[in-house]
C-alpha cells in the first residue's frame, strides 16, 4: 500500500513547510492590518482636515454675511447723517439769505429815497437854493431808520 518511508518523508516536509506558509501567512496578515490601518488613520485624517474645511468656510461666510451687514447698517447711518447735515446746512442758507434779502431790501428802499431825493432836487430849483444839501441826508436817514449809511 503506501510506502511508510515515503509518507513519513511527506509528513517531515510538511512540517517543514506549514510553518513556513504559517509563517508567510502570518506575514501577509499583518501587512494587510498595518495597511488597513494606516489607511483608517488616513481616511480619519482627511476626514477631519474635511470637517475643519466646512467648519472654516462656514464661519467665513457668516463672517462675511456680517461683515455685509454691518456695511449696509453704516451706510444707512451714514445717509442718515449726510441728509441731517444737508437739512442743517440748507437751514442755515434759507436763514442766511432771508437776513440778505432783509439787507438788499433796506439797501434798496434807501437807493431809492436817495433817488427819489435827487430827483426832487433837480425838479425844484428853490429846493437846491434852500438847503446846503443836509436837509435831505437827514430826512434820507429819518425814512431809513439807521444814522450810518448802509454799508460801514
Amino acid at each position: 500500500m503506501v510506502d511508510q518511508g515515503y509518507a513519513l518523508d511527506l509528513i517531515d516536509r510538511l512540517r517543514m513547510a506549514i510553518p513556513e506558509e504559517i509563517t508567510n501567512a502570518n506575514r501577509v496578515n499583518s501587512e494587510v492590518d498595518r495597511l488597513l490601518e494606516q489607511a483608517r488613520e488616513e481616511a480619519e485624517r482627511i476626514l477631519a482636515r474635511a470637517q475643519e474645511q466646512a467648519t472654516y468656510l462656514i464661519e467665513e461666510r457668516e463672517l462675511t454675511h456680517q461683515a455685509e451687514e454691518m456695511s449696509q447698517e453704516i451706510l444707512r447711518q451714514a445717509r442718515v447723517e449726510a441728509d441731517g447735515i444737508r437739512r442743517g446746512a440748507d437751514d442755515y442758507a434759507a436763514d442766511a439769505l432771508g437776513k440778505l434779502e432783509v439787507e438788499v431790501m433796506r439797501t434798496l428802499n434807501s437807493i431809492r429815497l436817495g433817488l427819489d431825493l435827487l430827483d426832487e432836487r433837480r425838479s425844484d430849483p428853490a429846493v437846491e437854493d434852500s438847503t446846503d444839501g443836509e436837509g435831505a441826508l437827514d430826512e434820507l436817514e429819518e425814512s431809513t431808520g439807521s444814522e450810518e449809511p448802509v454799508g460801514r
